[in-house]
């Protein structure tokens, strides 16, 4: 053995931490990746709801604008390991990817076992060694990595990368850990919320669960700072709870704490309409059922699970006759059509959320190299640093930007 190669401990075996120990080994160093769980990449498997939307086909200017917390920080991992790299790197790994809408990049196969396998076996194939075993603390003297302490005992090493995840998903191992062990050394943690997560209403959604809708556009506001801070079209869902699907789980990053009033959910169930225009489809639809009950017109313009819900926020008597309905009245059809109103009482719990926001403060690390400007040889990788980003591959193509460029550097 060449003792003078250069010793380096990963900390977690998700899509960061095995990134980061690829290239800590094809950097020269001797590599132990070490993952409490009794296999690697538990959270990477179950991504995209099992098929793993990998990265996302876009330039690096435009990955950094779908980046929410800290993007200028990225700067440096982004331009060292790009998409364009990534999908080389899987491609070139065996695993053939397609890009659908949005962009979004996933294996042809559907399957996210097998870019977890790709990158375990691209790990031990150059060198990386993987110990299931449950790290307990850092060992570290004057401010200098010296080893880690595991369930099974004391090992020495010249750095550490720490890619332990966020706490979103505990069951799959994402506890916190690694913050704990930030914070015993003195790394600050910002605060720790779930991002990516659906929304818990103050109305009773229940009877409308399950209720799915498509091209509407759904818009957040502030009301404390009197704008809207989010806006945008696309899909979304009622639940037992509240609301989610693709645009809640956007919206919600752009939502710190919340408290009662803080924050409107405002839908429009026609964003292609202007309001002249839907008026008058409201009036052609009422001029061919005039002898209608007011709760069975509105077939032709929503879903039918949804219209008593509706027909009661416009405050219209249900039973009134199409021919009875006020030019008052259809003024309110038509504001609830395009500004159904919810208050937002919270986020679900971080179980239910896909990712964390905040984490280790990028103000303690060195963004050209991931390593802590407190510690030396203490290097972060993926989810454990505070920045996020949209749905649509670009959070996982942090942890592999990251912990290419922590392992990188720790290798030296």
């Amino acid at each position: 053995m060449d003792y003078t190669q250069k010793r380096i401990a990963v900390v977690g075996a998700g899509p960061a931490g095995m990134m980061a120990g690829y290239y800590g080994a094809m950097g020269g160093a001797k590599v132990t990746i070490f993952e409490k769980n009794d296999r690697v990449g538990k959270k990477l498997a179950i991504t995209g709801k099992g098929r793993c939307n990998v990265t996302n086909d876009c330039s690096n200017e435009e990955f950094l604008k779908n980046v929410i917390s800290n993007p200028k920080f990225l700067y440096a991992s982004i331009n060292n390991f790009s998409t364009e790299d990534t999908k080389s790197f899987f491609e070139g790994l065996g695993v053939p990817l397609k890009t659908e809408r949005g962009r979004r990049v996933f294996p042809v196969s559907d399957k996210a076992i097998d870019i977890v396998m790709a990158l375990k076996n691209a790990a031990l194939e150059c060198g990386c060694e993987i110990k299931n075993e449950k790290v307990i603390s850092l060992l570290c003297v004057d401010n200098k990595i010296k080893g880690i302490k595991t369930s099974r005992g004391v090992y020495d090493f010249d750095a550490v990368i720490l890619a332990t995840g966020g706490i979103s998903y505990p069951q799959t191992g994402s506890d916190g850990d690694g913050f704990r062990f930030c914070q015993e050394l003195g790394v600050e943690v910002t605060p720790l919320i779930p991002s990516l997560v659906p929304l818990e209403t103050y109305e009773d959604t229940t009877e409308i669960m399950g209720v799915s809708l498509k091209n509407v556009v759904l818009k957040i506001r502030d009301n404390q700072k009197n704008k809207v801070i989010f806006e945008e079209m696309g899909e979304m869902l009622f639940t037992h709870f509240g609301i989610s699907g693709p645009l809640v789980l956007s919206a919600s990053c752009h939502l710190s704490k919340i408290e009662r009033g803080k924050y409107t959910a405002i839908i429009d169930f026609k964003p292609a309409l202007d309001e002249k225009t839907l008026d008058a489809r409201i009036l052609s639809d009422f001029s061919k059922q005039l002898n209608k009950d007011f709760q069975n017109s509105l077939g032709g313009l929503l879903p039918s699970k949804i219209i008593p819900f509706m027909v009661r926020k416009t405050k219209i008597p249900p039973a009134t006759k199409v021919n009875e309905v006020t030019k008052e009245q259809r003024g309110a059809l038509l504001s609830t059509l395009k500004g159904l109103t919810l208050e937002i009482k919270g986020f679900r719990s971080i179980r239910e959320a896909i990712i964390t926001r905040g984490g280790v403060s990028t103000k303690e690390i060195v963004p050209s190299t991931m390593e802590s400007k407190k510690i030396k040889g203490l290097f972060f990788a993926g989810e454990i640093i505070d920045t996020d980003a949209y749905t649509g591959g670009y959070n996982l193509q942090i942890a592999f930007s990251t912990g290419a460029l922590a392992g990188t550097n720790a290798s030296f």
